[in-house]
C-alpha cells in the first residue's frame, strides 16, 4: 500500500483520486486524515512535506511525492497501459497544457476563497479577490474554446484536471453560473462528471 495524506474537499486530492480510479490503482492507496490549511500547519503533513499541503503521497520505501502533478504522473507509471500522460507529441503537450490550465484555474479560485475564509475581515482585499476571479473567468473562457476537442472517455490528465477545476467551481462558487455563458463546456462537463472515476470523487461539505 502507498499512503496519501488527503482532505476530502481538496480539488487537487480529487484530481489524484480520480486519476487513481481511472488507472485502476485506487485500491492500492491508503488515505490518511489531515487538515491542510493556508495558515495553520498540520504537523502530520509537514513532517513529510515542507509545504504542509495535500495531496502528499508516501511510498512504500518512505520516499515522498508532491504535488498533484507529480503524484498523478507516478500513478500513471504504475499503470502504463492507460496513457493518462501521453508519451509523444503533440498529444503529450496538449494534455500537459490542459493540466496547467486546470491547475491555474484552481490556484486562482483557491486564492479567492482564502481571501474570505482565511483572512480577517479587516484585512481582506476586494481588488485582490476580484483579480483572482478574472483569472478564473479567463480560464473558463479558454476551456470553452477547447470544449469540442475534449474527451469524455480515455481521458488524459488534461481532461481530469479540467473536470476537477469545473467541479470545484460548483462546490465552492455556487454563485458563479459559468454554464450560462459556456454551453459547450457545460455539455462536456456533464458527460465527464458522470464517469465513475469523477462521480465517486465528488467532494461533499
Amino acid at each position: 500500500m502507498i499512503r496519501l495524506l488527503y482532505a476530502p474537499t481538496s480539488p487537487y486530492v480529487r484530481k489524484v483520486m480520480a486519476s487513481a480510479h481511472l488507472l485502476g490503482v485506487a485500491g492500492r492507496i491508503e488515505l490518511l486524515d489531515s487538515a491542510a490549511h493556508p495558515i495553520d500547519r498540520d504537523a502530520r503533513i509537514a513532517v513529510h512535506n515542507p509545504l504542509a499541503k495535500v495531496p502528499t503521497l508516501i511510498l512504500d520505501d518512505g520516499r515522498v511525492l508532491y504535488d498533484s502533478r507529480v503524484i498523478c504522473e507516478y500513478l500513471d507509471d504504475l499503470a502504463p497501459g492507460h496513457g493518462l500522460f501521453p508519451k509523444v507529441a503533440p498529444a503529450r503537450w496538449q494534455a500537459l497544457a490542459r493540466q496547467a490550465l486546470g491547475d491555474g484555474l484552481l490556484d486562482a479560485a483557491l486564492l479567492a476563497r482564502y481571501e474570505l475564509s482565511a483572512r480577517p475581515v479587516e484585512r481582506q482585499w476586494d481588488a485582490w479577490r476580484s483579480a483572482q476571479l478574472v483569472k478564473v473567468n479567463a480560464c473558463v473562457d479558454a476551456i470553452e474554446r477547447q470544449a469540442d476537442s475534449l474527451a469524455t472517455c480515455d481521458l488524459t490528465i488534461g481532461e481530469v484536471t479540467l473536470a476537477c477545476a469545473l467541479g470545484y467551481l460548483d462546490f465552492r462558487f455556487a454563485e458563479f453560473d459559468w454554464r450560462a455563458t459556456h454551453p459547450k463546456s457545460a455539455r462536456w462537463n456533464a458527460g465527464v462528471q458522470s464517469l465513475p472515476a469523477l462521480r465517486d470523487t465528488i467532494p461533499h461539505a
